[in-house]
């Protein structure tokens, strides 16, 4: 890799529960020479890396490691034919080796196997198998993925919930019953004596801490030795504190005042179990914020039937490669993107445009993988497999943007930093202060323990990554795909909205209106010209010379000028075609010709043969259905929207006018298409699919391309609408503001909650005669907080696409 050549990576570390964890994660690979971007994401435990050399993942998975967040290991299996000697198996050992997060690789020659040992998150097995069979080797993905970690992490959760609770409850009953109904505690006091009782319940705490809850000693006391406590380093030190006192209560009650002789066995277990019933919830919370990734992956079918010597067989879709021939029966998914080559039918593309009406297909059209073949039976030539498909680039736009880190969060990590150890600060200054001004040193544990635990930064790291998490998908599911997070909080302060037409706001298939004078000759000479250019309005020409019959000489030296028009020598003349500014000298009747049809929202095509202005074409292009209704929609939420075109000005007006659109910005050459939008600014998106508009999309504040656009487009901008209706930026922006609304409201909860009940733990409220709030009390908060924001978030899924009128 040279110096210059940026790679990226994605781990999973382990051991992250809040946002000073993920603050540490940061700074740990910030810190790493080569890493030039580390953005870590709590909502689904990633790390996102980008790097150069001399940084290595191995380098990078040591480095988290030795900061107590060891990166998850996963074992991956591929099924490897073609492997016929000891040679080949260390072939394949060696490419898999040389992929990056791959730790180690064995091949078997005998089980035909490679058993592959990676940093999770980092790499998939078809990622690998497609790398292998590159290497001449077909390689294929194990038909079932074990269950991934964080099933096993959420089982275990719950194991241990369950365990916790049953242990704890006989300690709560008897000690919080007690509290509740005297007549229970004389009956308690005279079944057995107090110190039996403390004893009993000794057994049963240190077994909820020992086991259960040995989750948090094993993070939080390392993470506190190291200088960089995070949120289980408060329950490790409460809930110890609360037990270690407690202990002493029962087994050397002489080293405590008499006043002061009292246990909170019940408040360790019980806080324990809180704990864990909160981060059970959490975890399934994250999961439903993670469906909308599992629903695309689920579009995605695992066998396709692919033609043979033998006919059509069932292969792994793995193993199929650009140019293999599919039969998709009717009622399945079409597995991979290609070309229908026999049969017809009728295509559910929901799941790509949103449109719920099926598409026909004939031999020639386009299919995509994941949607759904309807009553007819296709063979089609697959075009593009593995991660070159449609929806495995949606997959993984969605991925990127949900791992995205938005400006605001930067406020909240400058915060959590130090949140964790004021938080520990303030709670040895609370026991410091209980036991100067208050009773006694047991009112004193009291206070500590709860300070340490209400305190939650779980709730601060998890406001706006899940709530980006959940946004996204939805945006995906809605046919709306952010590439870049970031575009999330920019969309939600945009004022104005300036559309490219053609393409666009229009049909972008423009066809021939006029011809003046309707010569068949003319027509000849413009589509001869016009065959040679890649511009919608040359097409139209061409197919109306092809409409008519017409047979079209061969043209030679062509040349094209952006913005301009086209030329070319045809049967020995110079032909050229295209707009008024190419045509210096135009005669004034040739002028007054275009302008009429300029006035009828049609654009005038002069042509010219060796100089001389012959005669104008009128070429029409049709409104969008739901351009005008995208518009209204737009002025609703506040946006202003504007046309940035090359087109005349009386075409761009006349367009305008039909859309409800006045600032119009026409006559615009490619290259000013940028300044145009600079002029709009501040807050101004740009929607644009054609490699002019590539420009602008990349110089406004928010780029947005039209997904049935250019390739060159869609990289350029930071929102892509996979259905190509301008509706789709009306929708973009409500769910922009959805998410900045959701997430400042889960922001405002997080600090708000803590800011309020710091304070009430620490005992502010009991010289004026307020509670004194418990430690379990404290840790159901601190449960719930978390809970609130995930759950605040997952409103998200309910959004739904703009409705516009046609």
């Amino acid at each position: 890799m040279t110096a210059s050549a940026e790679s990226t990576l994605r781990l999973r570390p382990e051991g992250m529960t809040c946002a000073s964890c993920v603050a540490r994660v940061e700074r740990v690979l910030q810190a790493q020479p080569g890493v030039r971007v580390a953005r870590v994401n709590l909502a689904d435990e990633s790390a996102d890396i980008h790097y150069v050399a001399p940084a290595e993942p191995a380098a990078l998975a040591g480095a988290l490691a030795k900061a107590g967040y060891p990166v998850r290991q996963a074992t991956l299996t591929l099924s490897v034919e073609g492997m016929t000697c000891a040679s080949c198996t260390g072939r394949v050992e060696r490419v898999l080796k040389a992929q990056p997060g791959v730790i180690d690789a064995t091949a078997n020659l005998a089980a035909r196997r490679a058993q592959i040992t990676v940093w999770e998150g980092a790499t998939t097995a078809e990622k690998l198998a497609e790398v292998v069979s590159r290497a001449g080797f077909a390689a294929t993905p194990p038909e079932e993925a074990a269950p991934d970690a964080r099933a096993r992490e959420y089982a275990a959760l719950k194991r241990d919930g369950w365990i916790a609770g049953l242990l704890t409850l006989p300690v709560f009953g008897a000690e919080m019953g007690g509290h509740a109904v005297p007549a229970f505690h004389h009956w308690l006091m005279g079944l057995m004596p107090q110190q039996t009782l403390w004893i009993a319940q000794f057994v049963l705490a240190t077994l909820v801490l020992v086991f259960p809850g040995r989750r948090f000693f094993a993070k939080g006391i390392p993470a506190l030795l190291r200088g960089g406590p995070d949120m289980n380093s408060l329950v490790a030190v409460g809930t110890a504190a609360a037990w270690g006192y407690s202990t002493v209560a029962t087994f050397a009650p002489h080293l405590l005042p008499v006043a002061a002789r009292a246990v909170y066995f019940e408040a360790a277990a019980v806080i324990v179990v809180l704990i864990l019933i909160g981060r059970i919830l959490e975890a399934r919370a994250r999961g439903q914020a993670g469906a909308a990734i599992a629903g695309l992956i689920g579009l995605q079918p695992s066998h396709a039937r692919v033609e043979g010597p033998q006919g059509f067989a069932d292969v792994p879709v793995a193993q199929v490669r650009p140019g293999d021939r599919l039969m998709i029966r009717p009622g399945e998914r079409i597995p991979l993107d290609g070309a229908v080559e026999e049969g017809r039918s009728a295509v559910d593309e929901a799941m790509l445009t949103g449109e719920a009406m099926p598409v026909a297909k004939a031999p020639g059209d386009r299919v995509t993988g994941g949607t759904v073949n309807g009553t007819g039976t296709l063979v089609m030539r697959a075009t593009h497999v593995g991660a070159d498909t449609a929806l495995a680039r949606i997959i993984a736009m969605v991925e990127q943007a949900q791992g995205a880190k938005l400006p605001v969060q930067a406020v909240v990590d400058r915060i959590t930093l130090w949140f964790v150890p004021v938080v520990m600060g303030l709670a040895v200054l609370t026991v410091i202060l209980w036991l100067i001004f208050g009773p006694g040193l047991a009112e004193a544990l009291v206070a500590g323990v709860s300070v340490l635990i209400i305190a939650c930064p779980c709730a601060m790291g998890l406001a706006t990554p899940v709530s980006i998490m959940v946004g996204t998908g939805r945006a995906a599911e809605l046919g709306v795909l952010f590439r870049r997070g970031e575009a999330l909080q920019t969309l939600a302060g945009v004022q104005t909205v300036a559309f490219d037409k053609t393409g666009t706001l229009t049909e972008g298939k423009p066809v021939l209106t006029d011809l003046k004078p309707a010569s068949p000759h003319l027509l000849r000479l413009a589509a001869a010209v016009e065959a040679q250019s890649e511009h919608p309005l040359a097409l139209a020409v061409v197919q109306a010379a092809a409409a008519q019959g017409l047979e079209v000489p061969a043209a030679r030296d062509f040349s094209a000028t952006p913005g301009h028009g086209a030329e070319a020598t045809v049967e020995g003349q110079r032909v050229a075609l295209g707009a008024a500014r190419m045509f210096p000298d135009l005669p004034n009747h040739w002028r007054v010709e275009g302008e009429g049809f300029a006035v009828q929202g049609k654009t005038p095509i002069y042509l010219a043969v060796e100089g001389k202005v012959l005669g104008v074409l009128a070429v029409a292009d049709k409104v969008k259905p739901g351009a005008r209704g995208a518009v209204v929609a737009l002025a609703d939420l506040g946006v202003d929207s504007a046309m940035v075109t090359g087109d005349a000005q009386r075409v761009a007006s006349a367009i305008g006018s039909e859309l409800g659109i006045s600032r119009i910005a026409a006559e615009v050459l490619p290259g000013g298409k940028v300044a145009a939008v600079e002029d709009m600014r501040p807050g101004v998106a740009f929607v644009g699919d054609g490699i002019n508009d590539a420009p602008a999309l990349a110089a406004a504040d928010v780029g947005i391309a039209i997904g049935t656009g250019t390739d060159v487009a869609i990289e350029a901008a930071e929102v892509v609408l996979i259905s190509g209706q301008p509706a789709g930026v009306a929708t973009a922006i409500t769910v922009s503001r959805a998410v900045m609304r959701n997430i400042r409201q889960n922001l405002g909860w997080a600090f708000g909650y803590n800011a309020a009940l710091i304070p009430v733990a620490a005992g502010v409220l009991v010289p004026f005669g307020g509670p004194q709030l418990s430690p379990m009390l404290a840790a159901g908060a601190m449960a719930l907080s978390s809970v609130f924001v995930l759950t605040n978030a997952l409103r998200l899924r309910r959004l739904k696409a703009v409705e516009v009128r046609p």
